[in-house]
């Protein structure tokens, strides 16, 4: 399976930037996005950028992955606080994908 982690880029260049994230700082390979201007947010797999984040889908993103490493830690999470990190989640049964229902 394959998290994607927010970086945020302090310089950048055509192949590569140098980001920020909650894990620490990293060179990061932006060929899939271009260069990208200081400040920008890139949602990152294996140190290389596939798609630019809004500042707010960003931290969203960071919640959620805070929220992951709480519960492997074994720390007591709220469901109050689960729904904040997780919203999409919030409030709804769980559904399967379409292609997974027809073969059902």
């Amino acid at each position: 399976m394959c998290v994607g982690i927010p970086m945020q880029v302090i310089e950048s260049d055509a192949f590569w930037a140098r980001c920020r994230g909650g894990r620490g700082e990293t060179r990061i390979d932006v060929r899939l996005v271009g260069a990208q201007p200081a400040g920008a947010w890139l949602l990152t797999f294996t140190d290389t950028a596939r798609e630019v984040l809004e500042a707010e889908r960003a931290a969203a993103i960071d919640a959620a992955l805070d929220a992951l490493e709480a519960l492997l830690s074994g720390e007591a999470i709220t469901p109050e606080q689960l729904d904040a990190c997780f919203p999409d989640l919030a409030g709804r049964e769980p559904e399967l994908p379409e292609f997974l229902k027809n073969a059902a």
